[in-house]
This record gives C-alpha cells, sequence and structure tokens, in this order.
C-alpha cells in the first residue's frame, strides 16, 4: 500500500507571488492600459491566464496582505482595524498578525519548501509578527508601506509616535541591515534578490512571496534611472513599466533554469489605485472600466488584474470570469503541494485548481463574498449581483454621499462594469436574498459595535520598539 507521503517531490510545483502595491485594474496593457508599456505581462497574459474577477479583500493594504498570508477575511484574523492605528498598521505598532495564526508559507513548510519573502510586508515590524517568525526562511525588504518615513513622521509629530518612527529600514531576516533606503532602486533591487532566491533553490520546492513596493502610496512613485521619466504617465506609469520589466526577469529566469513548467506564477496587486483628482488622468493609476478609488469598497478597489502563468498548466491565452480571491491562494497551494488545508480554524478561501487550469465548466467557488470597509459591511456580492446595503453614517462609500445610504443599491457586475445603474427596483428579490447573506455576514464576522462569533484577535505585544540597526528585538 503507497503511504501517504510518497507523492514523488518532483512533481510539487514551485509559487512565485507577484504582488504590486496599490496598482489599478487599467494600469497595464492585458487589462486595457494604452498609456503603460507592459511587454514582459503581455507575453505572461499571452502564455497564461487572465483573471477579470479576482478580487482582494480590503482597499488598503494591511488587512489585503493578512488575507493573502491566512486564507481569511482580515476581519477573520483581526487584522481590518485597530485602536492605535487604525486601517493600516503605522511603525512601532504593537499590534500585528497573531503568530497563531497559520499562513501559508507555514502550510508549505510543512511539504518540505523553502519560503522566501522579498519585498513590502505591512503585517506589523514588530519581532514576534515578521516573517521570519510567520513561516518564512527568508526576508529581505521592508516592514511596512514605503511612504512611513522618518521625514513622514516628524510631519506627524507625536501623532502615532511619529516622533519616534525610524528612516525606513530594509531588513535582512529580523535585523535592519540599512536605516534609510533610496526608494528609485527598490524594484531593481528586490529583482536583483528574487533571481537569486530562485536560483539558490531551482532543485527542491520553493515559495517565492514577492511583495512589491510600487507604484506604492506616495502621489510620485519612485523607478531606477533605466526608467525614470520614460513611460506616458509620469512617475506612476515608470514604475509599472520597471515592475513589468522586473517580472520579465522573473519568468526568464525561470525558462532559462528549465523550472518554467514546475512553477506557478501569480501576478496580482493588493488593491486598486487612489486615482488622481481628476479620474480621467492616470498620473495616480487607473481602475477604470470599474468604478472608483482603491481605499473604498468600490469594484475598482477590490477588483485586481490577475494573471497566473504555468506554462503546460495553466492553458495559453485563456481568460476566467469567475470569482476567486486572494483567500484562495492558501487553500489552492496546501492542494498542489501534497498537503492539507487547515481544519482546525475557519479558513475562508477555496480550493481553485479548476480555475487556474481551466476545467471544463468551471465555477467561482463561492455563494457569497464580502466587502468591508474596517469594521463595517458595506456591501455583499453573489453570482453577478453586488448589493451595496444600506446605511447610516459610514467615513467613506465608493456611492452614497453624506446624507445618502437609506436605500440599497444593486449592480450586476459582468454586465455593468462601471457600477453605472442599480437595478435594486426591478430585482427586490435579489436585495432581499443578499441582505440575508449580508446579516449572515454580520453574525459571523461581524459590523460597527457588533463582533462577529467568529472573530480571532490580532496579535499585540507590550513596549514596542523602533526597528533600527541598534535596536531590532522585542522579546
Amino acid at each position: 500500500m503507497e503511504s501517504v507521503s510518497a507523492a514523488p517531490k518532483a512533481k510539487q510545483p514551485n509559487f512565485i507571488v507577484i504582488f504590486c502595491d496599490n496598482l489599478g485594474y487599467g494600469d497595464i496593457e492585458p487589462f486595457g492600459s494604452t498609456v503603460n508599456r507592459t511587454p514582459c505581462l503581455n507575453r505572461m497574459a499571452r502564455e497564461g491566464r487572465k483573471f477579470t474577477h479576482f478580487c482582494v479583500t480590503a482597499g488598503v493594504c494591511t488587512p489585503s496582505r493578512a488575507s493573502i498570508m491566512t486564507g481569511c477575511y482580515s476581519q477573520r484574523v483581526g487584522m481590518h482595524w485597530n485602536p492605535r492605528d487604525g486601517q493600516v498598521l503605522r511603525p512601532i505598532s504593537p499590534y500585528g498578525l497573531n503568530p497563531e495564526e497559520i499562513t501559508v508559507a507555514e502550510v508549505l513548510k510543512k511539504q518540505g519548501y523553502t519560503t522566501g519573502m522579498i519585498g513590502k510586508w505591512h503585517l506589523g515590524d514588530q519581532q514576534p509578527f515578521l516573517p521570519t517568525k510567520q513561516g518564512f526562511d527568508y526576508f529581505y525588504g521592508i516592514p511596512y508601506s514605503d511612504d512611513m518615513t522618518q521625514a513622514v513622521g516628524k510631519r506627524i509629530g507625536d501623532r502615532l509616535d511619529g516622533n519616534r518612527w525610524p528612516p525606513l529600514p530594509v531588513m535582512l531576516n529580523d535585523k535592519v541591515i540599512k536605516a534609510g533606503v533610496d526608494r528609485n532602486l527598490l524594484t531593481k533591487d528586490y529583482t536583483e534578490k528574487a533571481v537569486e532566491f530562485i536560483e539558490q533553490n531551482k532543485d527542491h520546492p520553493f515559495l517565492l512571496y514577492f511583495p512589491q513596493a510600487m507604484p506604492g502610496s506616495t502621489s510620485k512613485p519612485f523607478a531606477s534611472e533605466a526608467f525614470r521619466g520614460k513611460s506616458k504617465s509620469g512617475p506612476w506609469g515608470d514604475s509599472i513599466e520597471e515592475l513589468d520589466w522586473s517580472t520579465g526577469q522573473l519568468l526568464d529566469k525561470l525558462v532559462e533554469l528549465g523550472i518554467d513548467e514546475n512553477t506557478l506564477v501569480i501576478w496580482t496587486s493588493d488593491n486598486g489605485s487612489p486615482m488622481a483628482k481628476d479620474m480621467n488622468s492616470t498620473a495616480r493609476g487607473t481602475n477604470k472600466p470599474l468604478n472608483g478609488r482603491g481605499y473604498t469598497t468600490a469594484e475598482g478597489a477590490f477588483r485586481v488584474p490577475t494573471i497566473m502563468w504555468w506554462p503546460g498548466t495553466v492553458p495559453a491565452g485563456t481568460v476566467c470570469n469567475e470569482l476567486a480571491t486572494t483567500m484562495d491562494l492558501l487553500p489552492t497551494f496546501a492542494l498542489l503541494a501534497g498537503g492539507t488545508v487547515p481544519s482546525d480554524r475557519i479558513i475562508d478561501g477555496h480550493d481553485i485548481r479548476p480555475l487556474i487550469e481551466g476545467k471544463s465548466g468551471a465555477k467561482t467557488p463561492y455563494h457569497v463574498f464580502y466587502y468591508y470597509a474596517m469594521e463595517q459591511l458595506q456591501a455583499v456580492r453573489k453570482g453577478p449581483w453586488k448589493l451595496f446595503v444600506p446605511l447610516k453614517e459610514f467615513s467613506r462609500h465608493p456611492h452614497f454621499k453624506k446624507g445618502e445610504g437609506s436605500k440599497p443599491l444593486l449592480f450586476n457586475v459582468e454586465t455593468d462594469i462601471s457600477s453605472e445603474h442599480s437595478v435594486a427596483a426591478q430585482h427586490p428579490e435579489i436585495v432581499k436574498e443578499l441582505m440575508a447573506l449580508a446579516e449572515k455576514g454580520r453574525a459571523d464576522l461581524g459590523d460597527t459595535n457588533r463582533p462577529g462569533v467568529n472573530q480571532r484577535s490580532a496579535g499585540k505585544i507590550e513596549n514596542p520598539v523602533p526597528p533600527t540597526l541598534n535596536t531590532t528585538s522585542t522579546k
């Protein structure tokens, strides 16, 4: 009788997840950009599969990253909001991803994988929360956003301990190796480190989580000299064209090493772009033709451009129009690696192997998908239907203005791609069904001033210290 562990190791695929920062749905050529040149992503789409309804779970960094790591809504794992930082972690926060959570890196390590992370973490800058304590063998990058610099901290002052923010730290594993960094060189530096990681681990299965710093959170993103000033849409476009180059470097290396047919590469973004004041401008990215800006619950914030590439397994030149999310990576990777999905806790993601492999008739595994703004449930999706629930109060909303919100809005996000025409009045039965699903979500994951019965807590420590060259540990 064959033992459970007898699957040949050579068949375990490698996984590379390239996770851009604030890059919008319409920012690259495969998803409609006519201003940014992305030949490597064009090639990736030509040789791979585009996902047009691939969603993140939040319109901002920290909660979105919590979901890709844990396979859960950020509300599930307590990473959607905290009283000190608000919706994203700031430097020297006492909060971080709870070490009791099981990450995708920990799941794959169990299966014999080498796990590396290069780029932006943003799930806690204190020692117990760092990537090396969350399943990663190797970490090189910055612990939070590229805009959280010492200069910004000084402008903030006492609020959020701004006066204590250190120079933007570059970390190797759990140590700060550089205080302050030339952000123009981040994409180039990360790419060189990523290529090195692939070369060093070509002979055994690996996970490379590659959360890029760009386009990032500043109004003028950074790029190296080879790309600066070269695009048609200013610094934003420059950074995207360098991200495209970076992707090409990785794909070429996989082909050169002969491991391309054993490597699944997923290219996506942590949320949609913030967009400029003039929403017809591309100066701060664009989510068009989807509705709305990043940092909200709009389709343009949650639906992100996604391409999957795995020669010989992912059907070339195809498109998947079914709903899938970043929460699906943990369970899908676990099963592809010959492991199991954690069964001692709720995991919200699903196995999307049939969608990735383009199986005939494969459908979304989602019965319902929730759109939260921090603690507030704002919208629910089932099938093609997205319902914005009535709200008395909200801090920010993609459709309701102050004083509005008493009536539900219903959009068919498949046929009405820009969410322009509410059909709530024509479909009262669908509104009723989705309102009932919203109530189930509130009971499970919580809502404003209402804890959910299945929520778990973020990690928290006492006396956090700034990550600097001299002070890098908190016991």
